[in-house]
């Protein structure tokens, strides 16, 4: 009995990968950890609930959107542009990691306790961030933005209210989210 494969090839963090002979079948999620060692993802329910699994597939329209990787297969992806929690810090010359706003504004509210859905939460935010660049929004709509961004992630350490209140002082502190006048 032998495993049905398909070739996979995509972009991952501005990495290419492919062609590569994987399983039909086989999970995203299962892909990244197993294949090209990206484990900063978390499977979290494998159900798709949780949503500590998400990556970010960015689409040539200039769009972008999260995708549970845990009940998304690996083949749904040949051809794109992905994301992953990895992707967002930047090494500098010298070697040392520069956080994302929103990962810095994370550690500086303390917003996660074990870290486990904390990677799904950073892509969440970093697309409110991306889609508030390209339309900002009245100050008023702000809560009701960070909500729709973060609603369906689920945080087990029930810490909300610090993701929250980091994806708002990072909207706060960075100029041109935020309209003046509605």
């Amino acid at each position: 009995m032998s495993i049905k494969t398909q070739p996979l090839e995509l972009t991952i963090n501005n990495q290419h990968y492919g062609p590569l002979e994987v399983p039909e079948g086989l999970m995203m999620i299962d892909f990244l950890h197993e294949y090209v060692a990206l484990t900063g993802s978390r499977l979290g329910c494998g159900q798709g609930i949780c949503h500590a699994c998400v990556a970010i597939v960015d689409h040539d329209s200039g769009t972008s959107e999260e995708v549970r990787t845990c009940i998304t297969g690996a083949h749904f992806f040949n051809g794109k542009k992905v994301r992953t929690v990895e992707g967002h810090a930047k090494t500098d010359d010298k070697g040392e990691v520069q956080l994302s706003p929103v990962q810095q504004a994370f550690m500086e509210h303390y917003s996660f306790q074990c870290g486990y859905c904390t990677p799904g939460f950073v892509n969440a935010a970093t697309l409110l961030l991306e889609r508030l660049e390209k339309q900002p929004i009245a100050l008023a709509d702000l809560e009701s933005a960070i909500e729709g961004a973060l609603e369906n992630h689920i945080c087990r350490c029930t810490g909300y209210v610090r993701y929250y209140e980091a994806v708002r002082d990072v909207v706060m502190k960075t100029p041109g989210l935020i309209r003046e006048h509605a």
